[in-house]
């Protein structure tokens, strides 16, 4: 869902993610990121952008037959301009992170790194710190934990 976020020193179009729709088989998780990325795709062209928010996805379950897969979506993104705050900030490859910002059902014996903040990079070059949450801090709150991406003025 897109955002205008208005009225500061930086305006710019946050896109809130919450991928996940079990009714459209073909493009659940990711697929729904994928689709959502080419309808707004003259909101991400030459604009200040943020896409932040659960993606339920990783390059690790790439399906390769797969158009809208993870791998699909971040390079799309990076050809708009957008990178990934987290994967920038620490220098990571995608699927390869050290933080995983969820725990399957809590277990810490099953981490994920499923979370992103992208960033236009007008708003990248303003990236300050990047910080995912504990697991014994947040575990009793959710399976998720918060990516935080701070920016200067």
């Amino acid at each position: 869902m897109p955002i205008a976020v208005t009225g500061g020193q930086k305006e710019f179009t946050l896109f809130a993610v919450w991928a996940n729709n079990p009714r459209d088989k073909q493009n659940q998780y990711v697929g729904q990121v994928w689709k959502a990325i080419h309808q707004y795709k003259n909101l991400l062209s030459g604009t200040s952008a943020i896409l932040a928010g659960d993606f339920n996805s990783n390059t690790i379950w790439d399906r390769p037959r797969r158009k809208g897969n993870h791998s699909n979506v971040v390079a799309y993104l990076e050809k708009k301009g957008i990178y990934s705050t987290y994967h920038h900030h620490f220098s990571q490859v995608q699927g390869r992170e050290a933080h995983p910002t969820l725990y399957m059902y809590r277990h810490e014996d099953k981490p994920y790194h499923i979370d992103y903040c992208f960033a236009s990079k007008d708003i990248l070059d303003k990236l300050e710190t990047v910080e995912v949450g504990a697991y014994k801090e947040w575990k009793q709150l959710s399976d998720h934990k918060p990516l935080i991406a701070t920016f200067r003025d």
